[in-house]
């Protein structure tokens, strides 16, 4: 079977009553943009039952291909599972809630065949609260600041790469896993298309304030081992510190008297005591982390597939 001009993976969680419409949205859209597509749901177990309509959409649309998951592995799994999976020589990757218009596809499209393997999608006008808006800058400053990336809080997962991209994304199973920053890390010509953020279609957004607060937590700490140079930094500037200060105490011993009280005894314990509990507490968690890692466990498991040329699980 020849190969697909265009793929779009979709990983589908909490937006049932989207899923109708963004398949009508991007049939359109593809028809007319490209000479061939399929369109990849991956079902990360969403509790809405959004799986018996994408089998439904898989029966009725022979474009239509679709996993799902044997459990709730994450966004950023169900990203790797459908590009994993997709055959298209460009892949379009996007949210399920049609805040990432498909019309915008196009666009993408134009950008990547003027040289660009990456193209990213920035959003305008975004359409969340003023909350998520201020914790989504502060995350990708976090992120900046320990990865020495320059993402802006304007990215979403909305993109488009190149065959080789994929191919190249899909030899990376490192279980602490962020799409745009594995994208970062692969180096390929990159580019950006600005577009208006629209309104979601229908419900809320999934992500709770704890599992951002998660996502942030790991994204920030376990995308790059800087923080623990840092503390390697840390750790020999207050030793330093140690030093001189002992000195001046020794220096004001023999030169004048010993300082009366126990309040600098206790601070420098205080301080000290502190900085081991969380750079051991830190190192602990990367440890943790690299036990994860060696495991080899697979980063998803596929339960049903759906769709005329789905492979089996």
């Amino acid at each position: 079977m020849s190969r697909p001009e265009l793929s779009v993976v979709v990983p589908v969680y909490g937006c049932r009553d989207c899923l109708g419409a963004l398949h009508s949205r991007l049939s359109t859209v593809l028809a007319q943009a490209v000479r061939g597509y399929e369109i990849v749901f991956v079902d990360d177990r969403s509790p809405d039952d959004s799986w018996g309509l994408i089998e439904e959409l898989a029966r009725r649309d022979p474009n239509v291909r679709a996993l799902q998951l044997s459990r709730n592995f994450g966004q950023h799994a169900a990203i790797t599972a459908g590009l994993d999976r997709c055959a298209g020589e460009w892949v379009v990757v996007m949210d399920c809630d049609l805040q990432d218009p498909p019309e915008e596809i196009p666009r993408l499209l134009a950008a990547a065949r003027g040289g660009y393997d990456i193209v990213l999608a920035r959003r305008r006008q975004k359409k969340h609260s003023l909350f998520r808006r201020l914790a989504a800058r502060a995350f990708f400053r976090m992120i900046n600041l320990f990865s020495g990336t320059r993402f802006h809080g304007e990215y979403g997962n909305f993109s488009l790469i190149s065959r080789k991209v994929v191919d190249a994304f899909s030899q990376l199973r490192d279980r602490d896993r962020h799409y745009l920053l594995i994208l970062h890390w692969l180096g390929f010509s990159t580019t950006e298309i600005e577009f208006v953020h629209a309104d979601r279609f229908s419900g809320e957004s999934s992500y709770t304030l704890s599992s951002l607060l998660r996502h942030a937590f790991e994204g920030v700490f376990f995308q790059t081992t800087r923080l623990l140079r840092w503390i390697v930094y840390l750790g020999f500037w207050i030793s330093a510190s140690g030093v001189v200060l002992a000195a001046y105490f020794v220096y004001q011993y023999l030169a004048h008297s010993v300082y009366p009280g126990w309040t600098s005894l206790a601070v420098l314990i205080l301080l000290i005591g502190g900085f081991i509990i969380s750079s051991t507490g830190i190192a602990g968690l990367y440890v943790g982390k690299i036990f994860e890692q060696v495991k080899g466990r697979p980063l998803y498991v596929v339960d049903r597939t759906a769709g005329a040329d789905a492979p089996q699980p």
